[in-house]
């Protein structure tokens, strides 16, 4: 398998606003690959700029061993692309909306119906064939805008946070196609904020402010944390949280639901420090045990102050 997406040092400039500063990467054939970070961090403008929709303002990249800057029309034709926000006509049926994108795609008359009616089936749709796109329920319609960007059988397919918006179970049938589709040798290039996603990922990189702080498959990323990971239990999580976030904000505490994280490098010291403030402070601790990092609170860390983990 070869590489099928790379990225050389790319950057995109808004005025003096710098959205994506000097990102590099590549993705094999096959591959599902994760592309993470918080709002603003600059995934969907290098994801805009993968696909032809945006010009970088320096550096390279291929898809599909096409140099997108040169020839971005060819590039096009290689890749299917799905956009965060439903694009597709609500006025239309989920049949009308197929049968339009197979025109722009310029299907061939002997196979469009065909590859139609295989897309209407691997959207799941096919009660929902007449039905307008503008009535169908999120999951729904993500799974038609899913199906419109397959029509003419891209070998490497761009999903802009594909499942926001949509409930758990279809978010889960969701990644199950995406699966599917690289099970069959597609490379699926995903940008997602749901860390139970990622975990599906066979590798990811970590995208923050604009640079790339983080790559590696989700148990590289975990194991390369440092340091001793502090889960505290107490009745006031919220109040302990602001607490360490003030006193302590390089050991990048974050809450799980009542449970409050915190990375410690020294764990004896800190935490004689931590007792200490939640003393001061009347707040009770139930309990404090060292787990072990989950993907989640890799994120947390790296996207903390100066947290990084290794690229």
């Amino acid at each position: 398998m070869g590489i099928t997406i790379e990225a050389r040092n790319l950057v995109r400039r808004f005025g003096v606003f710098t959205a994506v500063d000097g990102v590099s990467f590549a993705v094999q054939e096959g591959e599902i690959f994760g592309f993470l970070g918080p709002n603003g961090a600059g995934k969907s403008t290098t994801i805009k700029m993968l696909c032809g929709i945006l010009a970088p303002t320096s550096g390279e990249l291929w898809v599909g061993g096409v140099d997108v800057r040169t020839y971005p029309e060819e590039a096009k034709h290689r890749i299917g692309y799905m956009s965060q926000k439903f694009s597709l006509y609500e006025d239309l049926t989920v049949w009308e909306n197929i049968e339009f994108y197979a025109g722009i795609y310029r299907l061939p008359k002997e196979s469009k119906g065909g590859w139609m009616e295989k897309m209407l089936a691997l959207s799941g749709l096919e009660e929902e064939k007449h039905r307008l796109a503008g009535d169908l329920p999120g999951g729904y319609k993500q799974r038609l805008a899913l199906g419109c960007a397959l029509l003419h059988d891209p070998p490497i397919i761009f999903l802009d946070e594909p499942t926001a918006g949509v409930d758990p179970i279809s978010r889960r049938n969701f990644w199950e196609l995406i699966a599917q589709m690289a099970g069959k040798g597609k490379t699926i290039f995903v940008t997602t904020h749901y860390m139970d996603e990622a975990e599906h990922c066979d590798r990811l990189a970590l995208i923050n402010n604009g640079k790339i702080v983080a790559a590696g498959t989700p148990t590289q990323l975990k194991e390369r944390q440092t340091g001793v990971l502090l889960e505290v239990a107490t009745l006031q999580p919220i109040r302990a949280f602001a607490l360490v976030r003030r006193e302590l904000p390089e050991t990048n505490p974050a809450l799980f639901g009542s449970l409050l994280h915190v990375s410690l490098s020294d764990r004896a010291a800190m935490e004689e420090r931590l007792l200490e403030l939640f003393k001061n402070e009347n707040i009770t601790v139930d309990s404090m045990s060292a787990i072990s990092f989950s993907l989640e609170d890799v994120f947390c860390q790296v996207m903390g102050p100066g947290g990084t983990v290794g690229v």
